[in-house]
C-alpha cells in the first residue's frame, strides 16, 4: 500500500506543478492530496513537501487552518474566467456553456467562501 500511495503522491505532485502553468489543472488541490499521499508513505517527501518555499505554505494554510489566500483567490477567479471565455470564443453549446457556468460557479463560491488569512 505504501508504494501506492507513493506512486499517486508523485503522480499529485507532477500534475499539480504542471497545473500551475494550465488553468485547467487545479495545483494546490493536487498538492494538497499529495502531502496526504506523502504523510502515508514517505516522511521524507512529506517534510520536502511541507518545508518547501513554494508549495509549503499553501498546503500548511489549508491544513491547519482552511485558509486560501487572497492572491490564490485571484488567480483562481481570473483562471477560470480564462477557461470560461475560451468556451465562449469556440462557441460550445448551450448546454455544456451552461453545464460549464453552474459547476465553476459552485467552485468560485468555494473559493470565495474561505477565509483569507
Amino acid at each position: 500500500m505504501r508504494f501506492l500511495y507513493l506512486g499517486l503522491g508523485v503522480l499529485c505532485l507532477g500534475f499539480g506543478a504542471i497545473g500551475a502553468f494550465l488553468p485547467l489543472l487545479p495545483t494546490v488541490p493536487l498538492w494538497l492530496l499529495a502531502a496526504f499521499c506523502f504523510a502515508r508513505s514517505s516522511d521524507r517527501l512529506h517534510h520536502w513537501m511541507l518545508n518547501h518555499p513554494t508549495i509549503g505554505p499553501p498546503v500548511l494554510d489549508w491544513r491547519d487552518r482552511g485558509v486560501i489566500r487572497s492572491a490564490a483567490k485571484r488567480l483562481a477567479t481570473a483562471s477560470i474566467a480564462v477557461v470560461f471565455g475560451i468556451s465562449l470564443l469556440f462557441k460550445l453549446g448551450w448546454i455544456i456553456l451552461g453545464i460549464q457556468a453552474v459547476v465553476l460557479s459552485f467552485v468560485l463560491a468555494f473559493i470565495w467562501s474561505r477565509p483569507s488569512h
